[in-house]
C-alpha cells in the first residue's frame, strides 16, 4: 500500500463498484480522483517452495548383519551339538541318566521357545504402538475420516486389557458411528483414553524422580548412585510401556531405551539440562540445601526428563487435544517435597 492509501480514512465499499480498481503490487499508473485502489496480498501457498536436493544415503551390503547372523547360527549349532553329545554320553552310562538329560533338554527347549515367542510378541506390540502413533499424527495433518476410524478400532483393541478404561472405551464406541472429522475423532480418542493414563504416567514419573533424589542424596558412593539411577530409569520405562499398552521383554527394553535416548537427543538434551539448572537456581536450592541434597534434586530432575521422553515414545497417540506434561510441573512437585522434608 502507498503512503496515500495509508492516510485514507476508513470507508465501506462494494467490490463490484466501478470506482474500485484492483491492481498488482508492481503495477504503476495514475489513478483517477475518487477511485479506490486495492492491491491483493501475495498468497502464501503460491510462493515458491524450496526443492529438497539432498539425495538419500546409499546403503551398501549389510555385512554387519550377515556377520552377526552367521555367528548366532554357529553358536546355536554348537550348543545343539554339545547337548546331543551330552545326552548320548548319559545314555551310554545309564538309560535313567539319559532320560533325565533328555527331559532337561526338552524343558530347556520349551522354555526357550516360550521366551522367544514372548520377545517376538513384545517387539511386535511396540512396533504396532509406534506405527499407531505415526498414523494418528498423519490423520491430524490430513484429516482422513476413514483412517481415523481404523486407528480408533486398533486403539480400542490395545486398551481392551486395561479395566480402568472400560467407561472410556464404551464412550468412544458410542461415538464411532457418528459423523466426526478424522482429526476430531483422534482428539476425542485422546481425551477419552489417554487422559487417565497420562495422569498415572505423571504420577509414576514424579514418584521415580522423588525416589532417585532421596536415594542419591543419602548414598555414600557414586557407584551406588549410578546403579540406582540406571535401574530406576529402566523400571520407569517398563512401567510406562505397560501403562500405555506395550509388553516389552528384554529386547523390547533395549529398543525402548534406544528410542528414549534418541528422543532426548532430538528434542535437545543439553537444553533440558540448562533448564534444570535454571530451575534449581530459580528456587534457591544452592542456598537452601546442602551439596548432597542439591545433587539429589538434580538427579531427580534428570530422571523426570527421561520419564517425559519415555512418555512421548510409549504413548500410542501424539499430544493434540491434551497438554503434554512439563518438566517445570514435575520440578515444582519435587522441590516442594524437598521443602516439606526440611
Amino acid at each position: 500500500m502507498n503512503e496515500r492509501s495509508q492516510q485514507r480514512r476508513p470507508a465501506t465499499f462494494r467490490l463490484d463498484d466501478p470506482g474500485v480498481v484492483v491492481t498488482e503490487a508492481d503495477e504503476t499508473g495514475r489513478i483517477g480522483r475518487g477511485t479506490i485502489q486495492i492491491t491483493p496480498e501475495p498468497d502464501p501457498l503460491a510462493l515458491p517452495v524450496p526443492v529438497q536436493t539432498t539425495l538419500p544415503a546409499r546403503r551398501g551390503f549389510p555385512w554387519g548383519t550377515l556377520f552377526w547372523s552367521g555367528l548366532a547360527g554357529l553358536t546355536l549349532l554348537g550348543t545343539g551339538l554339545g547337548v546331543v553329545r551330552l545326552i548320548e554320553d548319559l545314555f551310554a552310562r545309564s538309560d535313567s541318566l539319559g532320560m533325565v538329560g533328555l527331559a532337561f533338554a526338552f524343558v530347556t527347549a520349551l522354555a526357550l521357545a516360550v521366551v522367544i515367542g514372548r520377545e517376538a510378541f513384545g517387539l511386535a506390540r511396540l512396533a504396532t504402538i509406534e506405527k499407531l502413533h505415526q498414523r494418528a499424527a498423519a490423520v491430524l495433518a490430513n484429516d482422513d475420516r476413514k483412517e481415523s476410524r481404523v486407528i480408533v478400532h486398533d486403539l480400542l483393541k490395545i486398551a481392551h486389557q486395561n479395566p480402568q478404561l472400560a467407561r472410556a472405551r464404551a464412550t468412544l464406541e458410542s461415538h464411532a458411528g457418528e459423523i466426526i472429522d478424522g482429526a476430531d475423532m483422534i482428539r476425542l480418542a485422546e481425551r477419552e483414553l489417554m487422559s487417565p493414563l497420562d495422569a498415572e504416567a505423571r504420577r509414576l514419573v514424579s514418584s521415580a524422580a522423588q525416589k532417585v533424589s532421596i536415594v542419591t542424596a543419602v548414598s555414600p558412593r557414586a557407584a551406588i548412585d549410578v546403579l540406582f539411577v540406571f535401574v530406576a530409569a529402566l523400571r520407569l520405562i517398563r512401567q510406562l510401556a505397560y501403562l500405555y499398552g506395550g509388553r516389552p521383554g528384554a529386547l523390547g527394553m533395549v529398543r525402548l531405551l534406544r528410542q528414549v535416548i534418541a528422543h532426548l537427543a532430538i528434542t535437545g538434551g543439553m537444553a533440558a539440562s540448562d533448564s534444570l539448572v535454571q530451575q534449581m537456581l530459580g528456587h534457591g536450592i544452592a542456598a537452601k540445601l546442602s551439596q548432597r541434597l542439591g545433587e539429589g534434586v538434580l538427579n531427580g530432575l534428570l530422571t523426570a526428563r527421561l520419564g517425559l521422553a519415555a512418555i512421548d515414545v510409549t504413548r500410542p497417540l501424539p499430544f493434540a487435544a491434551l497438554p503434554p506434561p512439563k518438566l517445570s510441573d514435575l520440578a515444582t512437585d519435587l522441590l516442594q517435597r524437598k521443602d516439606d522434608e526440611e
